[in-house]
């Protein structure tokens, strides 16, 4: 939960400059397959109603930006390496960085730190 308060943050404090969209890929914990003890009740997705039935937990939980859905062949979380999670910038459709998987390699200070780069530069005109 700390990580989605700083990301939280990270989303209030540079909404203006950034649009910030969370795709909801498969469940990295499901309890059919690697469960832990502390996990919400989430059978991996079969369908795309139990894609959105499961992210309604994490809507529940605050995340502040929007959630969409990737689709049950998981096209998205393939794409773009997104199991369990991670964090992308992309700029004019290009990818200008790409976090480690998580949980280890998620760093919502790089994502900060590259967007009050960007934010210094682009007001000093050389973005």
């Amino acid at each position: 939960m700390a990580e989605l308060r700083n990301f939280n943050e990270l989303v209030r404090n540079f909404s203006k400059e950034a649009d910030f969209l969370t795709i909801y890929i498969e469940e990295a914990h499901p309890n059919d397959e690697w469960r832990f003890d502390n996990n919400y009740d989430i059978y991996q997705h079969v369908t795309l109603e139990d894609r959105v039935k499961a992210a309604r937990h994490l809507s529940e939980a605050g995340v502040e930006s929007p959630i969409v859905l990737d689709n049950v062949k998981n096209t998205a979380s393939v794409a773009y390496g997104g199991l369990p999670e991670r964090l992308y910038i992309i700029l004019d459709g290009i990818i200008v960085y790409e976090g480690g998987p998580g949980p280890f390699g998620y760093h919502v200070n790089e994502v900060e730190d590259w967007l009050t780069k960007y934010n210094g530069e682009e007001s000093n005109g050389r973005a």
